[in-house]
């Protein structure tokens, strides 16, 4: 319990994990040694599903309206995920590509390298869904939006495979 609690202390604040010494709440060591084996093993996923489910339950999910968006953050570091960052001249960077519901709830999650393509990225987020919405139907269409980064044939079609009605804003609008 004692390193959960200083695992969302550190997501919370953002602080460094070498911090978390200073709190009381676990050793940074422990904590960090439980949060890598606890992502390795699936945990925070499970969580996060476990999550979706019970605020769909009550209602809160809008899976008639689905959006998806890439940003680019430095990663100094480096890590598996990372790549030459084509907008902060090739330093090392991360995109997280981001599936939401229509009011903005993160329903989908892919974390690669700066350098990865969003189109690229469009069918690996909507298979990153822990918790799938209701199948789309004629009088239940499912809308997925995206921004021009994702105006591709390849897109489009994966959205089709989907289910979903695309609106893709066009590349020269």
């Amino acid at each position: 319990r004692r390193a959960m609690d200083a695992i969302f202390f550190v997501l919370r604040t953002g602080c460094q994990w070498n911090a978390l010494n200073a709190t009381g709440i676990c050793t940074s060591s422990s904590a960090h040694r439980r949060f890598q084996e606890w992502a390795k093993a699936g945990v925070f996923r499970e969580l996060w599903r476990l999550g979706l489910l019970e605020y769909d339950e009550l209602g809160g999910i809008d899976w008639e309206w689905l959006c998806i968006a890439g940003a680019m953050t430095k990663a100094p570091l480096g890590g598996e995920k990372t790549g030459p960052n084509p907008t902060d001249r090739g330093k090392s960077g991360t995109k997280r590509s981001l599936l939401t519901d229509g009011g903005g709830i993160p329903v989908g999650l892919v974390v690669a390298g700066a350098n990865e393509h969003d189109k690229w990225l469009a069918g690996p987020t909507l298979l990153s869904q822990p918790a799938l919405g209701p199948e789309p139907t004629s009088e239940a269409p499912v809308h997925f939006c995206a921004d021009k980064g994702y105006d591709y044939a390849d897109v489009r079609e994966v959205v089709e495979l989907w289910g979903f009605t695309a609106h893709v804003k066009a590349r020269g609008e």
